[in-house]
């Protein structure tokens, strides 16, 4: 695993061809920490997937994670951030945002040739970014969190206005290409919140003219702590889908 530092100071982790081969297709793995995402297994089993094919794989650390935290308790860091009236999110949007101008004004990335996705938490990390990052023209989500609302973390401040900031804001995402893995009794991030986001984002498209939407939702046995497992077939039949976009310049 390699880092680079952005102008704002986030480090940047990636795997993939040295920097010396010019820019490449890209995509935005989001999990854990950015060396967890990339190097722990299962996590980064749809990274392993990926050192196979012509591109690199970037991280950077989600809020809450990293060296001294368990990422157990990351979502407990969440919400007691916000409970203290502090946004921990936001700045580490932006902060991404800043990172991918970075790689793309040094022609480490194509520009033309970028997704994001996540794991989890991770998700919801990417589906944000996704509707910040205009060059996310693809999204892909395992077991996605899609909504705060669903986290038992979160279930004493749902009143807090923060929590209805931190919702993903659907308009953006109209026109892009998602797929989201799920199992069929997710119990943590929700099955049926997952469904939800779909149907309504599918909806809102079609209303903008978008007759035939490129939503996808992939519902499998569920595996796992509270179905919330992802099986190693399903992680790398993802990343192969993102393989092939990124590589045969579907995007």
């Amino acid at each position: 695993m390699n880092t680079l530092n952005s102008p704002s100071g986030q480090t940047i982790c990636f795997r993939g061809l040295p920097l010396e081969e010019g820019k490449l297709p890209a995509f935005f793995y989001f999990a854990l920490s950015g060396e967890d995402s990339l190097n722990l297994d299962p996590f980064n089993q749809p990274v392993v997937t990926l050192d196979t094919f012509p591109l690199r794989v970037f991280s950077m650390t989600i809020p809450g994670h990293g060296e001294g935290l368990k990422n157990t308790e990351a979502m407990g860091y969440w919400a007691r951030e916000i409970e203290k009236g502090n946004d921990p999110l936001t700045p580490f949007f932006e902060q991404c945002r800043e990172s991918v101008e970075f790689l793309i004004q040094h022609e480490i990335v194509d520009e033309k040739q970028m997704a994001v996705g996540g794991l989890s938490r991770g998700g919801f990390i990417a589906l944000h970014l996704a509707s910040r990052i205009p060059a996310f023209h693809t999204v892909l989500g395992y077991a996605p969190l899609t909504t705060m609302r669903t986290i038992g973390e979160f279930e004493q401040i749902l009143h807090h206005e923060m929590i209805q900031s931190l919702e993903i804001d659907k308009n953006p995402l109209i026109g892009k290409r998602i797929r989201f893995y799920i199992g069929n009794r997710d119990l943590r991030v929700s099955t049926d919140a997952c469904y939800q986001f779909v149907r309504e984002l599918t909806d809102l498209s079609y209303d903008h003219q978008v007759r035939s939407p490129e939503i996808e939702l992939l519902i499998s046995p569920s595996i796992g702590h509270k179905g919330h497992g992802t099986p190693p077939r399903i992680f790398k039949a993802g990343a192969e889908w993102i393989a092939f976009l990124l590589t045969s310049n579907s995007l």
